[in-house]
């Protein structure tokens, strides 16, 4: 809750006018308790899970973009894609939603605000990438302790039952594994709190990156592909691909990890193989027509 009763006492507090966001914040948040603020991470998850994957349906179910499908063999219906989404939903509310309710007391210990003065865009520009480099390195281990024989057995196997994944499938995971890998999600805010509307924003770009990766789909104009050293679409299909006796490619978000510790050398030599056979077939082809 804001502790300041009217703008113009906000205005004062802060020695200076409220800037146009800070005034909408203040109308819709000024009464509300923390507590219930900090609820919004529920209705912000429920959102990015349910509208997020909805493109990805329609490029699917429409196949004007087939030529851009990393495993064009495969095709899901509108009811495959339900489905996945009514599992999702259902770990959502299960595990999702009552774990944002238990883990209130660890966003007040950490320090996590929502009153005024709102962060600038450099303070979010500069917490988002530390939470995006602090995810992506603890989430790489977790990762690649999961692809272990007991851990890929007992609780990743889940995740992996979509060997060409959809958008939807990006949270469908045994409920261990959502606990498990929110603590790489949460890490970066606790080591650099910010604002509660940052760690939104936080949250939503991380699960529509997942989205993305788990899309099927490569698409050449993708905004992510200017990003340094960004998996992608295409690298995270074939760790799905190769199934539970993939090795490679355990990178989050950046393929970096990978790359130091030697867990991206197979996917290498695969894309390398895929060109050598691609440049013999044009060189076949250019050969029939002489």
């Amino acid at each position: 809750m804001i502790p300041y009763p009217t703008v113009q006492d906000a205005s004062v507090a802060l020695g200076r006018n409220l800037t146009w966001f800070e005034t909408v914040w203040f109308d819709y948040s000024a009464t509300k308790s923390n507590f219930h603020v900090y609820c919004h991470t529920i209705l912000v998850l429920f959102l990015v899970f349910s509208l997020a994957p909805l493109p990805f349906v329609f490029v699917e179910l429409t196949g004007w973009f087939d030529r851009f499908k990393i495993q064009p063999k495969v095709k899901y219906s509108l009811s495959d894609m339900f489905r996945c989404y009514k599992d999702v939903m259902k770990l959502f509310l299960l595990v999702v939603g009552t774990l944002q309710f238990v883990t209130y007391p660890s966003i007040q210990m950490v320090g996590i605000r929502s009153g005024l003065p709102l962060p600038s865009l450099m303070e979010i520009v500069a917490q988002l990438v530390v939470y995006f480099l602090i995810e992506d390195y603890s989430n790489y281990w977790i990762h690649r302790w999961l692809h272990c024989k007991w851990g890929f057995e007992k609780i990743h196997r889940v995740h992996h039952e979509y060997t060409s994944p959809i958008g939807y499938a990006s949270p469908y995971a045994h409920w261990a594994e959502v606990l498990l890998l929110g603590i790489p999600t949460f890490l970066g805010p606790a080591i650099a709190p910010g604002h509660i509307i940052t760690f939104w924003l936080w949250i939503t770009l991380r699960q529509m990156e997942a989205i993305e990766t788990h899309s099927g789909y490569d698409f050449p104009w993708a905004l992510t592909k200017l990003v340094p050293f960004y998996g992608g679409a295409e690298y995270h299909d074939y760790h799905h691909y190769v199934g539970g006796q993939s090795q490679s490619n355990f990178a989050s978000v950046f393929t970096y990890c990978d790359y130091i510790y030697g867990t991206g050398k197979g996917y290498r030599v695969h894309k390398k193989l895929l060109q050598q056979i691609k440049e013999e077939d044009e060189q076949k082809g250019g050969t029939k027509d002489d």
